[in-house]
């Protein structure tokens, strides 16, 4: 996979920028980017604890792509498996980061082993992960334990 330039974030309050403009549906759809994905849940995980990323995560992306115009369907939009796996990267990535400030955290995520577009592809061949059942519900991996 070719690798593309990380877009760090200069300061805690563009990581919080990107929660929060998901949230309210505010977000130019033009910046929600894979590093803003990873930015949002590290940042529900660590300054929302009124929110439980598994359980709320997917109606707030469901309801962001539509505000963006954007349709969840079983080929586009929202996908399940995609985002419960990197809630569980973000979360392992959390217990061993260490403490430091949100932007250093965010901009330290965006360098982990989790952070390439490719990683899913660590556990899942692509016929499993971009199924239609992959895009609706959780699938556990098909190539490698999670561990």
């Amino acid at each position: 996979m070719t690798s593309l330039p990380i877009r760090v974030f200069p300061s805690a309050a563009a990581v919080r920028r990107i929660g929060l403009g998901l949230l309210d549906c505010t977000l130019p759809r033009a910046q929600w980017t894979h590093e803003a994905h990873l930015a949002a849940c590290l940042w529900l995980l660590t300054e929302r604890p009124d929110m439980v990323p598994e359980r709320n995560l997917p109606d707030i992306i469901r309801r962001y792509n539509v505000s963006a115009g954007d349709i969840n369907d079983d080929t586009q939009g929202y996908h399940e498996t995609l985002t419960q796996l990197y809630i569980r990267g973000v979360r392992g990535f959390l217990e061993v980061c260490g403490p430091s400030a949100l932007a250093e955290r965010a901009n330290l995520l965006l360098t982990s082993e989790i952070a390439p577009r490719d990683w899913p592809l660590w556990f899942y061949t692509r016929e499993c992960l971009f199924s239609a059942a992959a895009r609706r519900n959780w699938m556990e991996p098909d190539r490698a334990a999670l561990s």
